[in-house]
């Protein structure tokens, strides 16, 4: 598996990355990927330290001639968004994760890849290790627990640095430079319901919606991709509203940051009108299917 995306080019790049994806990171569990920093910069004989809450710095003097430079601090953050589908067997705690070449990406068997923001976090890596890249003296500053609270950024204590330019390595285009950030806010929504018997002349059924290419709740918002739960919720209000469907169980999605690729409910019908639900539910899975056939992979 890594063979392959060790030979792509450059492989200093890949070869971090490959590096890097061998380390379980989800985020708010970092001790590995922070222990493997930390031996990382202390084989190049660089300074590293870790600060309270997690986050690591390692520091490389400029190269010769460029000692009067501005000292650059760059940073990527090394947790995860860590999800994975339903039929995949998989353990974040545990296991690096499964990439394969698939010709002009690289992707992951079953789960998140993890780019972001490990690329961002490879190429810091492959520069502090580079012996023929000329830079000022660099700051290297890696942040944990990005994706579901930012409280390694939140809790960096000033006087840690001292670098004049700050280059954040956590974006969508290698030829573009950003300037700002959106904002976000999480809901929680709860009510209280009682619980029936089904009855007797009810049919059950499980609904599956799956194989979409899900994508991160930030970057990958305003794309128009699949909700695998606003997809559900539209094949459930259809059966309610036409056939008087029952919902018994409903689960969908897994991660805050993260566009729900896969959803499943448990649901009840007459049974007569099995045949009738059937059709309907057929016809508007079509319909669905080809309003994201420009979008979607399935």
């Amino acid at each position: 598996m890594n063979s392959e995306i060790r030979s792509l080019e450059p492989k200093p790049l890949w070869n971090k990355f490959a590096d890097l994806n061998a380390v379980p990171r989800a985020s708010k569990k970092e001790a590995r990927v922070i222990s493997f920093m930390k031996d990382f910069g202390s084989k190049l004989g660089l300074e590293v330290f870790e600060d309270e809450v997690g986050n690591v710095i390692i520091k490389k003097p400029a190269t010769a001639g460029m000692e009067d430079r501005v000292t650059i601090v760059m940073q990527s953050h090394l947790d995860m968004v860590h999800q994975k589908n339903a039929e995949t067997t998989f353990d974040f705690d545990t296991q690096g994760i499964e990439m394969y070449v698939d010709g002009d990406w690289v992707r992951a068997k079953g789960t998140t890849l993890g780019a972001d923001n490990g690329l961002g976090v490879a190429t810091i890596m492959a520069l502090l290790e580079s012996k023929d890249i000329e830079h000022p003296a660099i700051e290297a500053l890696f942040t944990i627990d990005e994706e579901t609270g930012m409280t390694g950024a939140m809790g960096l204590k000033g006087g840690l640095l001292s670098g004049g330019i700050l280059l954040n390595l956590d974006t969508e285009e290698d030829d573009e430079i950003g300037v700002g950030c959106a904002g976000g806010i999480d809901v929680t929504a709860t009510r209280a319901y009682n619980e029936e018997e089904t009855p007797e002349f009810k049919l059950g059924y499980e609904i599956k919606i799956k194989g979409l290419q899900g994508g991160h709740s930030g970057m990958d918002i305003h794309k128009g991709l699949g909700n695998a739960n606003k997809i559900m919720n539209r094949l459930l209000f259809d059966g309610f509203e036409n056939f008087g469907l029952r919902i018994s169980e409903i689960d969908g999605g897994s991660l805050r940051n993260a566009i729900p690729r896969e959803s499943k409910a448990i649901v009840a019908i007459d049974t007569v009108n099995d045949a009738v639900f059937n059709a309907a539910m057929s016809q508007l899975a079509e319909i669905i299917k080809s309003e994201l056939k420009t979008l979607e992979p399935i």
